[in-house]
């Protein structure tokens, strides 16, 4: 009968565990199908990139840009008319200047800062913490400008293509970020993968795009884009076009809307413990790559925007006319490629759709350098302690999965709040690239001052007086760009920038201080004192009833060896009271019983009160509270229970001093281990049927019944 009884408790028990965790199977097997199987962390070198897998990965965001950056020069320049918007291409190569010597100088830091720290670790080291703080925040914010710009302009080609989504902006491009974000969770390497045949067909469209459109405007045989028909109407104050100061501003100010093409070199700097070996040559070749194809589409685009009279407005009702009347105010003004390539490959053709698909796509996966370089330097400020810890950790596929996920929660939050629109989100880009190029050139001009006071060759120094020429026109220029960036585009949105830059500053600092303080009260500064043991121990075992798991924590009280135990059991009224009492008496338990009142039914309050009453007249002694707790076979089974012990251990945990045990105990679980425990009960003895009963029927008190537990325990 035992046997049979056991038996079926054993296949129940089984049953329970199996329907328990269901649900985390289910939630497993999602996890699994999304991101796949867990990888090794031995396996990390076989995530290393070669350059064919890190172009599409680290240079996608500044290959994009060649999407969005001609659009905003002409955006710019459409307020002082067309002979502004004929200038375009005298902007572009001023940014492609800015943009060799930016790529000539991140060449020489990947090569002098391997790790991966890229300018927060170049500023760090060279110009002080606070100023590596600086650099860091402003990376960070400008990654999820990054994802928010990239996917928002992402989304508007897509719309573009497909007219029928129009009105859809903000939902496609939160769909899209919760994809990329799915892919980088499936680690680097698949990503990049996955990644690598859109941007290679991307580069592809756009060199064919620009090669027939050159030969076909050298042969007179080049078509007209969709607004070439329109004229711009001049805004008031630039009737001369860009002459006097006015126009200089405006100028600079589509300077600086251009400048949005270098965003992403400096993810190469970061990311290169990613490259496959020899890391830092396979970098700087990567990134020279990155830097001569950014530059070549970036002005082939505006000379032929220029030449096909591509016209892009803020507001076409206000800033276009046809004929001498305004058009109408729902009028479609393409972005600049699509309106390129409706002139060159005539509207709706094959290759038309192509080159706006695919620029969609490149769009979207620029925000996959930002998954790239967010994570990972904010891996590298965990380290460091500026970021919470849980940065640093590597996911099931060896990404950083945290990193990941935080991008992803602020990029949609930035795209549902600016509605997806990317001529407000870009007025907050730029800023904070620039911030971290200026004080990185900085930062290298001191490395090399610092190598030039060292013991060097005539060779040796030469080549260091050439890197820092580069770094020291590198500063001059990308600090000017800075200036301009901040004087043109302040009152236009750089101030939310500068005010995330600042709020990202002050939480580093403040997980700094937490993580330092944390520290200083840890650590140890005598040890003789610590190792000591305490000369009192005193167990309370907290008890509603004297069910099986308030048994089992007794059990475990008693066999701790505690200097004194004593049961605690809160009652309401008489009743309560009662009930505790006859359960004591009959279990023959050889510990006091101290009974607490609690009139207005607040059991935690009268435990702490109580704690803390012990703690103050012994504070020598340790205190060790005993919480017996069931587990339910279900998790939905929790919802009926009213969780008291979880709030007063929660508020255990607050009392200094005190230290907390809990005794979990499954339901049915006596059944399981039943006869292969050894249980040593000091009134087990071996005698008929009557001692039996008259032990039971022993006071608690009695002091047989207590020589004989002390003897045996």
């Amino acid at each position: 009968m035992m046997t049979k009884c056991t038996r079926r408790t054993v296949l129940r028990c089984r049953a329970a565990d199996v329907t328990s965790g269901d649900v985390r199977d289910f939630a497993d097997r999602i996890k699994r199908l999304l991101v796949g199987r867990p990888v090794p962390s031995g396996a990390l070198g076989e995530t290393l990139l070669p350059k064919r897998i890190a172009l599409p990965v680290f240079a996608s965001d500044a290959l994009s840009s060649v999407g969005y950056a001609p659009d905003e020069v002409l955006i710019t320049l459409a307020v002082a008319g067309v002979a502004a918007t004929s200038l375009s291409p005298w902007v572009a190569l001023a940014v492609v200047g800015v943009l060799a010597v930016v790529v000539a100088s991140y060449r020489q830091t990947v090569h002098a800062y391997p790790s991966g720290g890229g300018d927060y670790e170049v500023v760090t080291k060279n110009l002080g913490r606070s100023w590596g703080l600086l650099v860091a925040s402003a990376l960070l914010v400008d990654y999820i400008l990054t994802v928010a710009v990239s996917i928002s302009s992402g989304a508007s080609y897509i719309t573009t293509a497909v007219p029928a989504l129009l009105g859809h902006e903000v939902p496609i491009a939160v769909a899209l970020v919760v994809i990329l974000a799915t892919l980088n969770l499936r680690g680097t390497r698949e990503a990049g993968g996955a990644f690598a045949v859109p941007t290679y067909l991307y580069m592809g469209a756009i060199g064919l795009m620009v090669v027939v459109g050159f030969a076909k405007m050298a042969t007179g045989h080049l078509g007209e884009s969709p607004t070439a028909a329109y004229d711009l109407v001049t805004a008031p104050g630039h009737a001369d076009g860009l002459a006097g100061l006015a126009g200089a501003f405006l100028l600079m100010r589509a300077f600086s809307s251009g400048c949005a093409a270098l965003t992403g070199v400096e993810a190469i700097s970061n990311g290169v413990p990613m490259f496959r070996r020899p890391k830092s040559r396979n970098a700087a070749t990567t990134l020279a790559m990155l830097g001569l194809i950014a530059a070549s589409m970036m002005i082939s685009i505006l000379v032929l925007a220029r030449a096909t009279g591509v016209k892009i407005v803020d507001d076409a009702a206000t800033q276009l006319t046809y004929q001498g009347a305004p058009v109408p105010e729902n009028t479609p003004i393409d972005p600049a490629i699509s309106q390129i390539a409706s002139a060159v490959f005539g509207q709706g053709s094959i290759l038309f759709i192509l080159i706006t698909v695919v620029t969609g796509f490149i769009l979207v996966l620029a925000g996959n350098t930002a998954f790239n370089g967010f994570p990972t330097l904010a891996s590298v400020l965990s380290r460091d302690s500026f970021l919470p810890h849980q940065m640093v950790r590597r996911g099931d596929r060896l990404s950083y999965s945290n990193g990941i996920v935080v991008l992803t929660i602020a990029a949609i939050a930035l795209i549902v709040g600016f509605e997806a629109q990317t001529t407000r989100l870009i007025q907050l880009y730029v800023v904070g690239v620039f911030i971290s190029f200026t004080l990185s050139q900085l930062g290298m001009i001191k490395h090399w001052n610092k190598q030039l006071r060292s013991r060097q060759s005539g060779q040796e120094r030469m080549t260091v007086l050439r890197s820092r020429a580069v770094n020291i026109v590198g500063f001059m220029m990308t600090g000017l760009v800075l200036i301009i960036v901040l004087a043109t585009k302040f009152t236009h949105g750089a101030w939310i920038t500068l005010l995330m830059i600042a709020i990202a500053f002050g939480i580093q600092i403040s997980i700094h201080h937490h993580y330092e303080t944390i520290r200083s009260q840890l650590r140890v500064d005598d040890w003789n004192a610590r190792r000591a043991l305490p000369t009192r121990v005193r167990a309370l075992v907290l008890v509603s009833s004297l069910s099986r798991p308030a048994m089992r924590a007794i059990a475990a009280a008693r066999a701790s060896s505690p200097t004194s135990i004593e049961l605690v059991s809160v009652v309401a009224d008489d009743e309560e009271e009662n009930k505790i009492l006859r359960q004591w008496k009959a279990s023959g338990v050889p510990v006091p019983l101290t009974l607490l009142s609690a009139p207005y039914r607040d059991i935690a309050s009268v435990i702490l009160q109580y704690v803390r009453g012990r703690r103050r007249a012994m504070p020598t002694e340790m205190l060790v509270v005993y919480m017996p707790q069931f587990l339910v076979s279900h998790w939905w089974e929790n919802f009926v229970h009213n969780q008291s012990a979880l709030r007063l251990r929660a508020a255990l945990l607050g009392v200094p001093g005190v230290v907390i045990s809990v005794v979990p105990w499954q339901l049915g679980e006596d059944d399981v281990v039943e006869g292969r425990q050894r249980v040593n009960d000091p009134f087990a003895r071996v005698a008929s049927p009557s001692d039996e009963s008259k032990s039971r029927t022993e006071q608690p008190g009695d002091t047989r019944g207590d020589s004989t537990s002390e003897e045996n325990s």
